[in-house]
């Protein structure tokens, strides 16, 4: 039987135990219609680009054995699932071995991970603080902008009424020629 690899990103937004049940199903799933040789929950990640509104998701790696029809299934569930924000199977090739990874990769992985979300929780009250100084300047650099936008207004609604007026005038004399033919 051929060998897969899937990857499965859930909602970080989703409670502990919701995040649990959706990784469960497809666990379920996977183990009814084949066998799962491994399971590497990678835990909660930065996305590269928001997704559903989404800055966060949870990402698991599951390794399985299955029919060769069984990942098309997978792939319809997994679109119909809520809570799944991305999703991707590959097929392994032919002596491509599960190989689970090994403590100091799990222990890196890890203080990645807490690093990662370290950082962008220390940025996130940096960052809004400077925007709302910055807020203030510009809603004062607003007003005479917008001063100048209805003087601009004002200045160019005269020159468009006699414009039309004299549309209307040229207009008559061509009315006047049909007639008199």
């Amino acid at each position: 039987m051929p060998k897969y690899e899937t990857m499965l990103i859930t909602s970080a937004t989703l409670d502990e135990e919701a995040a649990v049940a959706v990784v469960e199903k497809f666990k379920t799933l996977i183990s009814a219609n084949g066998e799962i040789d491994g399971v590497e929950e990678w835990g909660k990640r930065r996305l590269a680009y928001p997704i559903n509104k989404e800055n966060d998701g949870v990402y698991t790696l599951i390794h399985f054995t299955s029919g060769p029809d069984f990942p098309s299934e997978l792939d319809r569930v997994y679109k119909i699932t809520d809570g799944v924000l991305r999703s991707l199977i590959i097929a392994k090739l032919p002596g491509q071995e599960y190989v689970p990874p090994s403590a100091e990769d799990v222990a890196a992985r890890e203080r990645a991970a807490a690093e990662t979300a370290a950082a962008v929780d220390a940025a996130k009250p940096a960052a809004a603080e400077p925007a709302v100084e910055q807020a203030a300047p510009e809603a004062v650099a607003e007003e005479p902008a917008a001063e100048e936008a209805v003087a601009t207004e004002e200045a160019a609604e005269p020159a468009a009424e006699p414009a039309a007026e004299e549309t209307a005038e040229a207009a008559a004399p061509a009315e006047e020629k049909k007639e008199a033919e």
